[in-house]
């Protein structure tokens, strides 16, 4: 009996916790279900629809794959906040994020009367400020707004070399803009005359460092020409303009065209400037060359609306007749034209003594007078004339007086002494039916400037001759030393006294301040020229050791030039160590010699140098030679005794 009742017990007893597993475990998947089902509601409302949700459990796994940790954080606590944080498992990933581009580095410049402005993006070095104190620098004085941000990015490998040409261009340019970038170096400035811009745009040129382009765009005022004067002459010797003026780049090639249609060869020069009388200039001028072509033997000038054709005596009658009727019906309105057909000489007519005036200038300077004037009073006006252009030690008169001379002879005498002060020597003849001029002049525009003033003063309709001559070695701009007379003049200063530094270091001892004031003078005529600054040691001591020396002295003079404002964009920095002396190293005084400052000559390729192209005629874009780092440049030494 008792058997039996334990047996119902136990039967009981597994019954009961059969029913409390089976229980719990319905338990548990309500609650998984329940818990699953909470947290997908959860994310699907945040917009987290990325997120797969799986129960263990209690436990659930949160997987797949977010935007950004800041994205799978914020999953994480929509999930946290409908169940308790400990039973969620964080299997989420991230996705890597993208490689971020460094940023396009660029540098503006803006310079004028009221200070300089920076604007742009930088990279971060040591010395945030070094860009703004390296401009004040550049322009001492000069009130700097610095709005120049910075990135921690590597700096690019042509940045120092695009700032620092930025810089020296800065220098150059009180009214400017230069734009900066790693590979390209753009500069819109204004300069005071067209003969400053073309100097200008040759100085930065010659400064363009390796692997930077530069794009340059320099505008100058156009001379004003009053009057507005061109002269353009048919004869033996063929076809040629004594002066071209033209009031646009459009005009002066149609006024070219004509010229070149007329026989005259190559590309003369023709200002354009303003003053111009008329939009219609350039066709009169053509229509008048073409004049002048047909006749075969002729003058034509204009001043301003006023046109004279003379033509010479050989030209027949009829043929003259027509040519002139036509260009007058052809000209445009506003154009007056008055034409001249000389009579022929008269065969076997007496000879008569003709009325002329002539004053000599020779290369001293020194003026002689000679010929007829009317009388007293015109004799008194034009020696004091010449005393006041020429200098009163200067001039000598032997005039006499003629009564009948024709009428306006002062205003010859005096137009043609005034033409004659724009040349270095020469002579001028004054007759009554021409004025002649020739000798030597060392402007460019001294040939325009002569005939214009015999235009201005000899009126329409009067015939003239030019024949001037332009001396390069005359021209004080042209005559420049040559860059072999540049770097032989610069190690003639170091040969009388050299740059010294203290022992074992690139610190320019101050006896040498004479010195590099000496090579700075001659390096303001020398900005053009590429040369090298070489650093030579002697011998003693680890050879490493000195070649980084000799690297780092060259460095101090370039920087030592640069401080005396010196432009040193031509300028290379090289140290030889002790690889090339020029004395004993075994001795004393061989060692002290091969310690030394050295400049030499970078002579460019055969294959760089370029046809010369006129300033005016193209865009200014020059895209230095790049060139190996383990290719060296070829290198002239000058001459040594």
């Amino acid at each position: 009996m008792r058997h039996k009742q334990g047996l119902i017990a136990v039967a009981a007893f597994t019954g009961a916790a059969g029913l409390c597993f089976a229980g719990a475990l319905w338990a548990v998947t309500v609650i998984e279900d329940r818990s699953e089902e909470a947290v997908r509601h959860a994310l699907r409302i945040e917009g987290h629809d990325w997120v797969e949700v799986a129960t263990d459990g209690l436990q659930v796994t949160l997987t797949g794959q977010a935007e950004s940790e800041a994205t799978r954080f914020r999953a994480l606590a929509a999930s946290g906040e409908v169940v308790d944080s400990s039973r969620l498992v964080d299997l989420m990933t991230v996705a890597e994020a993208a490689v971020i581009e460094p940023p396009r580095f660029q540098l503006e410049i803006l310079r004028n009367d009221d200070g300089i402005q920076l604007i742009g993006l930088a990279p971060l070095t040591e010395d945030e400020t070094a860009i703004a104190t390296a401009i004040e620098r550049a322009a001492p004085g000069a009130h700097v707004i610095d709005m120049l941000e910075t990135a921690d990015y590597p700096v690019p490998a042509t940045w120092d070399a695009a700032v620092m040409f930025g810089l020296e261009a800065l220098q150059l340019l009180p009214r400017s803009k230069i734009s900066v970038s790693p590979d390209r170096v753009a500069v819109t400035a204004s300069a005071d005359s067209p003969e400053g811009r073309r100097a200008l745009e040759t100085q930065l040129n010659g400064m363009a460092p390796e692997g930077v382009r530069v794009a340059l765009n320099i505008s100058a005022p156009r001379p004003v020409i009053a009057p507005f004067t061109l002269r353009f002459v048919v004869d033996e010797a063929g076809a040629r303009f004594d002066t071209c003026s033209a009031d646009s780049d459009r005009a002066r090639a149609r006024i070219l065209s004509a010229a070149a249609m007329a026989g005259v060869e190559g590309r003369p020069p023709c200002t354009v400037g303003l003053g111009v009388p008329s939009p219609n200039w350039a066709e009169a001028v053509a229509l008048a060359i073409a004049a002048t072509r047909e006749l075969g033997a002729a003058t034509v000038s204009f001043s301003d609306t006023d046109v004279s054709l003379i033509a010479e005596d050989t030209v027949e009658q009829a043929d003259f007749d027509r040519v002139v009727g036509e260009l007058q019906t052809a000209l445009p309105e506003v154009f007056s034209l008055r034409a001249v057909l000389p009579e022929r000489p008269v065969e076997n007519a007496a000879p008569q003594g003709p009325a002329e005036f002539t004053a000599v200038l020779n290369e001293e300077g020194r003026v002689q007078l000679r010929g007829r004037v009317a009388d007293e009073r015109m004799r008194d006006a034009v020696d004091n004339y010449a005393k006041a252009r020429f200098g009163g030690e200067a001039v000598y008169t032997a005039t006499r007086f003629d009564p009948d001379l024709p009428n306006g002879w002062p205003i010859r005498v005096l137009g043609a002494l005034e033409a004659l002060g724009e040349l270095h020597s020469g002579q001028v003849t004054v007759r009554p039916e021409t004025v002649e001029i020739r000798g030597i002049t060392g402007s460019q525009e001294g040939r325009d400037a002569v005939a214009r003033i015999l235009s201005e003063k000899l009126g329409q309709g009067q015939n003239y001759r030019i024949d001037v001559t332009y001396d390069e070695s005359l021209d004080p701009v042209a005559a420049l030393p040559t860059p072999e007379e540049c770097v032989a003049r610069i190690n003639a200063h170091l040969a009388e006294r050299k740059i010294s530094f203290a022992p074992g270091s690139a610190n320019i001892e101050p006896g040498a301040r004479a010195t590099l004031d000496n090579i700075a003078d001659v390096m303001r005529e020398c900005l053009d020229v590429e040369m090298e600054i070489g650093g030579h040691t002697d011998s003693q001591g680890r050879e490493e050791m000195n070649l980084r020396l000799s690297q780092q002295r060259a460095q101090a003079v370039l920087q030592a030039l640069m401080a005396r404002r010196i432009p040193v964009g031509n300028l290379t920095a090289r140290g030889y160590g002790p690889a090339e002396p020029i004395a004993d190293n075994g001795t004393e005084e061989g060692r002290e010699a091969n310690r030394r400052i050295e400049f030499t000559l970078i002579a460019p390729p055969a294959e760089d140098v370029a046809e010369d192209v006129p300033v005016d005629e193209a865009d200014i874009v020059v895209t230095a030679q790049e060139a190996g780092e383990d290719t060296p440049r070829p290198r002239t030494r000058p001459e040594t005794d």
